[in-house]
């Protein structure tokens, strides 16, 4: 299995791990090292739309198909699986909640992706779980 697409050192991609959980340092930090599509991949995720388009526009459409096969939608999950980012594929697949894909890849030498992809999904989840809340849904 390739890692296409996430050919960042390890330390890299555990602050990216963190900026995903909100860490507002590493965020900055990512921002100004160098690996802005890494921070602006934490506002992305959370529908920030500028971001989503800065991902598009700057070469980094892989991102931006992990977050929308998250989302479930099958178009990004196929463009994934076509253009070889089968690593992106089956953290999209983790992050939108498939457990049998999470633990194929807790058990091979990809374990870190999983975890990314985990932290993923929660993030996912809190924002389904505030779509849903009747108390915040507005009559406006």
């Amino acid at each position: 299995m390739t890692t296409k697409g996430l050919n960042y050192d390890v330390k890299i991609l555990l602050a990216w791990g963190e900026s995903i959980s909100g860490n507002k340092k590493i965020i900055e930090w990512l921002m100004k090292n160098g690996y802005s599509e890494l921070g602006l991949f934490h506002f992305a995720l959370r529908n920030e739309d500028r971001s989503r388009q800065w991902l598009l526009d700057n070469k980094f459409p892989h991102l931006m198909a992990l977050i929308n096969g998250i989302e479930g939608n099958k178009k990004a999950l196929e463009w994934l699986k076509v253009h070889g980012f089968e690593t992106l594929f089956k953290m999209a697949l983790i992050g939108d909640g498939h457990e049998d894909v999470y633990e194929d890849l807790q058990q091979s030498e990809l374990k870190l992706f999983a975890i990314l992809a985990k932290k993923m999904q929660i993030v996912k989840d809190e924002i389904e779980e505030q779509n849903n809340d009747i108390h915040r849904i507005s009559n406006s």
